[in-house]
């Protein structure tokens, strides 16, 4: 067995803590300024699909507006601005401590927080532009077996 780290000291428990506890509330913290910062460009964009605003003539206790930003079932309404939502993709798929997360995964941490028509087809096509989802991704196809040559006719 090697010794690689007889050299190597362990945090004492109390102070590991304390480290873990300090880089829980720093990671708290910048996922709490990302989504503000987030809300601020959704007022900054007050523009709203014809869905939406169908929807909050309706007056429901589902959907409702605070402060410029649009709720519809407890979810924030991004409006229709490519930089906005694919600052949104980009945040829930290049994720570093779960990776890049599949389709159905990504839709429901999305769907968590987040709601625009075609939400769904955006995640879907996200994905299947992102270089290392397709460089990773398991194919489900049987291999092809060996190539044959043709006999090629000498004449008609």
């Amino acid at each position: 067995m090697k010794e690689d780290n007889k050299d190597v000291k362990l945090l004492n428990e109390e102070l590991w803590s304390k480290r873990m506890t300090a880089e829980i509330m720093m990671m708290k913290r910048k996922t709490t300024a990302d989504k503000n910062n987030r809300i601020k460009e959704i007022r900054r964009n007050n523009t709203r699909e014809k869905e939406v605003v169908q929807v909050l003539k309706k007056k429901d206790e589902l959907t409702w507006e605070e402060v410029i930003v649009i709720y519809m079932e407890e979810r924030i309404y991004v409006p229709n601005n490519k930089k906005i939502r694919e600052e949104i993709l980009k945040k829930n798929h290049n994720l570093v401590d779960i990776g890049h997360p599949e389709q159905q995964w990504m839709s429901e941490l999305l769907k968590r927080n987040y709601w625009w028509p075609g939400l769904k087809e955006d995640i879907k096509e996200y994905i299947q532009e992102c270089f290392r989802c397709q460089q990773n991704k398991v194919q489900h196809q049987k291999k092809s077996g060996e190539l044959h040559l043709l006999e090629i006719s000498q004449g008609l």
